[in-house]
């Protein structure tokens, strides 16, 4: 049987399925009526137990396919709501989580939390350091030699520190580094950068920081450089055993970040309906298995990769479909509960 983390309570299922205002007012009216003093509230209707509760994909696309002219789409706040059930499981009850989803074209957020809390970033720290030298050796040199492009390769995909370490010192240090991500748009004291490794917990950089670097460095004259030193999902580097034989294989290039009590991961995927998108995930939780973390971090990044566009005309089609359940007290159709009473 699945575990109770991975079923979804009914009223965050219908906050996903159908988060207009107008609609909860409706929920309100039809659960709110008064029963009969004979009568006894189906258990069934308001509190189902844990073996007729369904996942919440599951449910949605379900839902979402009954509605004629509309295929089932996993929408974002149907991603919203997954990602947040992922940071709402208990194990993760003293973790500090920053994440920020966003695609590259548009000003749409996707999904965010606590974007802006400075956390330890660990080698993500990396993407600074490589960013900044990108940007200071571009200025000075229109075609930068082969050593510099193998030696980002050796920061970023194979997180190679003391060489991180050391191109920081060599670009002029902190002082440098700060200047060429102001010329990026970073803004100095939104993060803490104290090596060029990631290795120091004195690091911390908040996920919008990240997004705005990444952003920067997809319209850079020498992006390609830097997206090509990042690992690749499945294939090289730090990630190579990450995402094999799923949709994200090939697909994502993002920089890892691995201490004590802290992962990271921030770079770019593909995805069907929104291109590319940017997106970073950092979490610290002193005491956490590590596996578990990054098992975590990879869930988010795959239900980020199958998120659809949903139009105003489809979510118009579902909440009518789901106000007529609703007035006939159908709830049962939405969730395929049992139609026999429950003792």
């Amino acid at each position: 049987m699945p575990s109770l983390n991975s079923f979804v309570p009914f009223t965050k299922i219908c906050r996903a399925i159908a988060p207009v205002a107008a609609l909860f007012s409706v929920f309100g009216t039809v659960l709110g009526q008064a029963a009969p003093s004979h009568a006894v509230t189906p258990r069934s209707l308001l509190t189902p137990s844990l073996s007729e509760s369904i996942p919440i994909t599951t449910s949605v696309a379900e839902v979402v396919n009954r509605v004629r002219g509309v295929k089932p789409k996993f929408c974002s706040h149907m991603l919203a709501l997954a990602i947040d059930e992922i940071l709402e499981d208990p194990r993760f009850k003293t973790a500090q989580w920053g994440i920020v989803v966003e695609p590259i074209t548009g000003p749409k957020v996707l999904y965010q939390h606590n974007r802006d809390r400075a956390l330890i970033p660990a080698s993500n720290t990396k993407l600074l350091t490589t960013a900044a030298a990108i940007n200071l050796v571009s200025n000075r040199a229109p075609e930068m030699p082969l050593p510099f492009h193998q030696r980002l390769v050796e920061v970023n995909r194979y997180s190679n520190n003391s060489e991180a370490d050391a191109l920081l010192r060599q670009i002029g240090g902190q002082h440098k580094i700060n200047q060429e991500l102001m010329r990026l748009g970073l803004r100095p004291k939104s993060y803490i950068q104290v090596d060029g490794s990631g290795l120091s917990r004195s690091n911390r950089i908040p996920p919008s920081t990240l997004i705005t670097l990444l952003k920067a460095m997809e319209r850079h004259r020498e992006g390609v450089l830097f997206y090509n030193s990042l690992p690749i999902a499945g294939v090289n580097g730090t990630l190579r055993n990450r995402f094999q034989n799923t949709r994200l294989h090939g697909k994502l290039h993002g920089k890892t970040g691995t201490l004590r009590g802290v992962r990271a991961l921030s770079g770019y995927l593909d995805n069907a309906d929104y291109g590319m998108i940017a997106f970073s995930i950092l979490v610290n939780q002193p005491g956490q298995s590590g596996r578990v973390l990054t098992r975590a971090i990879d869930q988010i990044a795959l239900l980020t990769a199958q998120v659809n566009r949903c139009s105003s005309d489809e979510s118009a089609s579902l909440e009518q479909y789901l106000r007529q359940i609703t007035k006939d007290l159908s709830l049962a159709k939405l969730l395929d509960w049992p139609s026999k009473p429950i003792p």
